[in-house]
Formats: C-alpha cells, structure tokens, sequence
C-alpha cells in the first residue's frame, strides 16, 4: 500500500514514515501543502496523512482541493489543535480520521489498517486463499500453516495481489502502489522481487502472470 504524507516537522515526518517503511507501506512525503497537492496529482495513494498547519497551503485548503478530485481516497488528519470546531471542519470537509498530537505510533498505525480494511471491504484482518494465509496486521504469511519468511517489499507485492485477488494487475500498478515514486521502473528491481516471492511460496500457481494482462494470485 502507498502512503503520502504531508507533514511540515521534518523530525516527526522521519519517524513516521520510517515506522511504516518496516511495516511494508510505501511513502512519498512533502514538508509543505503545495509539495503535497503536487505529488498527489502526479501519483496514485491508498492513503494520505495530512498535517493542518502547513506552510504555504494549509491543511484544510490542502484537504479541499483534493475532494474535488477524489472522494474516495482515505485521509487522516493530523493537528497539534484539539478544538472541537477544528476536527468538525477536518471531517466536515471530508477527512476520514482524525488524530492529536502527540500520537503513539501504534495508534496511527491502527487508524491505517482499519481505514484500509474499509477501502477494500475487508471484514477481518486475516486474508486466506486456498493454503495461503495473511496476517494483515502482523504481516506474517503462511502457506499450509508453515510461516514464509519475505522482505518487506516481498509481502507488500503479495499483500496487493490478495486484497485484489478477482482482478489482473499490471506490473505498474503494484509498482505504483509498493514503491515510493522515484522507483526506477525500468530496473529488474521488480521482476527480482516477484521471483523471489514464488519461490519463498513454493507453491505453483499461486500467482500467475499472463502477457499482456498482469498478475494475479490464484487458489490452490
């Protein structure tokens, strides 16, 4: 999953996105509210973290603009106020979520998964498909009750295929979705990835590629 955060405390924003990295999120940043609508424009997100006070554009006219593009990506709101009016408005104007600081990382790590969970109709956290199992919160995987050992961009890649397993999908779309943006998509870097992750599965069949149409993973 693809995650832009827009967060102007360059300290906080560090240690946010490095939390999520082990945690197999992908994350672009911007430190001011224009950087962000910029990347927003020219990237494609799961999700996006939003501080309210933001050099150059605010939060709120931050949250504005994007609405009147996309209704249905996920935001969460992030502000040191913790007035009542100021999480109306945030919600009002089609936030999410919406969190305090100071936050324990955990909780925001929380509000994620769940919001993600709603994206993609997930009614629990764990994902099974013939003899695979995922532990979306615990980022474990199994395969015949045995748990497989992947790198985090390995899970991210098989995590993408599961909670869109009804559909091909091309080689860029989970590129754009489990690598930050200046991924070199002319690398091997992916093809590695991709036979390195069948061959931890040790399964044939689980995920299949078909020419021109992607990826898809499949029961078996």
């Amino acid at each position: 999953m693809k995650i832009l955060l827009i967060e102007d405390e360059k300290t906080l924003s560090n240690i946010i996105c490095k939390g999520l990295k082990k945690l197999s999120y992908a994350i672009d940043s911007a430190f001011d509210g224009e950087e962000g609508l910029d990347l927003f424009y020219i990237n494609n997100y799961d999700l996006i973290i939003l501080d309210i006070n933001l050099p150059k554009l605010d939060g709120f006219e931050v949250l504005k603009e994007i609405r009147k593009i996309n209704k249905e990506i996920k935001i969460i709101i992030l502000s040191a106020k913790n007035m009542v009016q100021d999480k109306v408005l945030g919600l009002d104007l089609g936030a999410n979520d919406y969190l305090e600081k100071p936050f324990d990382f955990l909780e925001l790590e929380a509000r994620i998964r769940n919001l993600l969970r709603w994206e993609f109709v997930k009614n629990d956290n764990i994902i099974n498909i013939g003899c695979l199992k995922i532990d979306t919160i615990k980022k474990q995987v199994f395969i015949d009750n045995e748990e497989v050992s992947l790198t985090n961009k390995e899970y991210g890649i098989l995590e993408y295929l599961a909670l869109n397993k009804d559909r091909f999908i091309l080689a860029e779309e989970i590129i754009e979705h489990v690598w930050e943006s200046d991924f070199d998509l002319f690398s091997n870097t992916f093809k590695f990835h991709i036979y390195s992750l069948k061959k931890k599965l040790n399964k044939d069949g689980i995920i299949k590629n078909t020419r021109g149409k992607g990826y898809i993973i499949c029961e078996v």
